[in-house]
């Protein structure tokens, strides 16, 4: 089991837009597109957005907020890619198809096109004592799909949030050619501090990829509130950018050679031990 080869990924800038959420999908919708442009104007070529980013995260809002593809949330996010030309992880909306409801990420090319969607695969279900208290399945369906397009700028993966939590899912992506997977969460105040920024670091060290975790806001008001803190992260492990509860934009000047280095440095995968287990993943 190693590597597949994809794209070698070129050197760009990305942003992640930290924005706030209020229960107002229009005007969601307009504060997306004002950072979006924002990001833009200053350089970025690819843009991430947050998890559930244009109605609150709360599974009471799910159904009402639902739109199909395409739909009011959509059209605009294919609107703003074309017109700036840059690539869009446009966060997550609930997408309803049919009687089923998803937590999904649609990802924009150059163009306006949609070139892929994630339907998260793992849906959030905790129930920590002391602390917090979701059911994503008590109206979402999950995902079946593992996300990875290749696009000019280098092989992406896509995640949702709680799937940081699985390191098969990343292990497939990268095997497939992964060189980034955009992660747009969620986290909250109960699992947040500790384990927010190590799931990220981890599954970057794990793969040797970027990894970009973009959050919402934290507003201590909402039903649920975000940890917030979004972060990229190199191959290495280190933070490139981050934040911290704020709503704001960061930005990492993405240097592509930077796999391949740490790759040659530190080869993984050449030093799996296959002759005494077996990693292969099986993917029904």
């Amino acid at each position: 089991m190693g590597w597949t080869r994809g794209l070698i990924m070129k050197d760009f800038k990305l942003a992640v837009c930290q924005m706030a959420v209020t229960d107002d999908k229009q005007k969601n919708i307009e504060k997306s597109v004002c950072m979006i442009r924002e990001a833009a104007a200053n350089g970025a070529e690819l843009v991430v957005l947050p998890e559930i980013f244009n109605c609150p995260y709360d599974t009471k809002c799910f159904s009402s907020y639902a739109e199909s593809y395409p739909g009011l949330t959509s059209n605009a996010m294919m609107g703003i890619a074309k017109e700036l030309g840059i690539y869009l992880l446009a966060g997550s909306i609930p997408e309803i198809d049919g009687s089923k409801i998803y937590n999904t990420a649609y990802f924009y090319d150059r163009n306006g096109h949609m070139i892929a969607r994630h339907r998260k695969m793992h849906l959030f279900d905790i129930d920590i004592d002391g602390g917090q208290y979701f059911k994503e399945s008590d109206v979402l369906t999950p995902g079946d799909d593992f996300t990875l397009v290749n696009t000019d700028l280098g092989c992406i993966g896509i995640g949702i949030c709680y799937d940081v939590r699985f390191p098969e899912y990343f292990r497939i992506l990268s095997t497939r050619g992964a060189e980034m997977v955009l992660l747009p969460a969620a986290f909250n105040m109960t699992t947040g501090p500790l384990h927010w920024e190590i799931s990220l670091r981890v599954r970057a060290l794990d793969n040797q990829i970027f990894m970009v975790g973009a959050s919402s806001a934290r507003d201590v008001n909402s039903s649920y509130v975000s940890y917030a803190n979004s972060r990229i992260i190199d191959p290495w492990g280190s933070i490139i950018a981050r934040t911290d509860e704020k709503e704001s934009i960061i930005y990492a000047d993405i240097d592509g050679s930077k796999i391949e280095s740490v790759r040659n440095q530190l080869p993984l995968i050449k030093h799996l031990r296959k002759d005494r287990y077996n990693l292969a993943c099986e993917v029904r």
